[in-house]
């Protein structure tokens, strides 16, 4: 399929407009389009985000959804500071130009990268399993789960240190990490915050991410 912004998006009867293409949300993992950002029109009140699962076609100018789609305005809305640009030389390299502008979910403090029920509220989102880090304490650690430690080296996927973990953040109703806190430098400390859902492989004093390094420095500092 392919999805240019600006493409008018229709319901499957090809009768009724819903809005127009405006982005697209890309798993960093995979680089998979996973979602599409459907700007407000005739239908939608706001813009809203619709899994690519509910698209039966896309061409250069039209977009249509499945038959299945279901209410459409139960669909999450559309907040710019949920999400990140891809990077640019990146997006180049695997967007042609007139394509839909590609972006990263980024969930706020707020709210678990999973949602109540999965990642953007949809169920088994590219299949992840929750996080499961604690910080290291001096009781008894079950096999299953990783001690990570205050100051972990935080590594993104081009193999440069880009910070140290700081503190792990936690959705309060599941006990779960759904972000990392991470500190740089040892003066004027610059801090960011990664979602758990960005890390590719956690050990007790060292956590990989899926991001490089100039991707992270671009985060938007965290402040308390």
């Amino acid at each position: 399929m392919r999805f240019d912004e600006g493409a008018n998006v229709f319901t499957s009867d090809g009768e009724k407009k819903v809005g127009s293409l405006d982005r697209v949300v890309i798993d960093p993992q995979t680089k998979e389009v996973t979602h599409v950002v459907v700007r407000k029109g005739f239908l939608f009140t706001e813009d809203k985000v619709v899994p690519v699962s509910l698209v039966g076609a896309a061409t250069k100018d039209r977009v249509t959804l499945r038959e299945d789609a279901g209410d459409l305005q139960a669909l999450p809305d559309f907040e710019k500071t949920h999400y990140v640009p891809m990077d640019e030389a990146e997006a180049r390299a695997k967007f042609p130009l007139g394509h839909a502008r590609p972006v990263y979910w980024y969930p706020p403090v707020s709210m678990a990268w999973w949602g109540p029920t999965g990642y953007l509220g949809y169920p088994g989102y590219l299949g992840y399993p929750k996080p499961r880090y604690v910080v290291r304490t001096e009781r008894y650690i079950p096999e299953d789960l990783v001690a990570l430690e205050e100051g972990a080296k935080v590594i993104g996927s081009d193999g440069h240190h880009v910070g140290d973990v700081e503190a792990v953040l936690t959705d309060p109703e599941e006990d779960r990490a759904t972000h990392l806190l991470i500190s740089q430098g040892l003066l004027l400390k610059e801090r960011k915050l990664v979602p758990t859902a960005w890390i590719y492989e956690v050990h007790e004093d060292e956590v990989h991410l899926v991001m490089g390094s100039e991707f992270i420095e671009q985060l938007p500092d965290y402040q308390a």
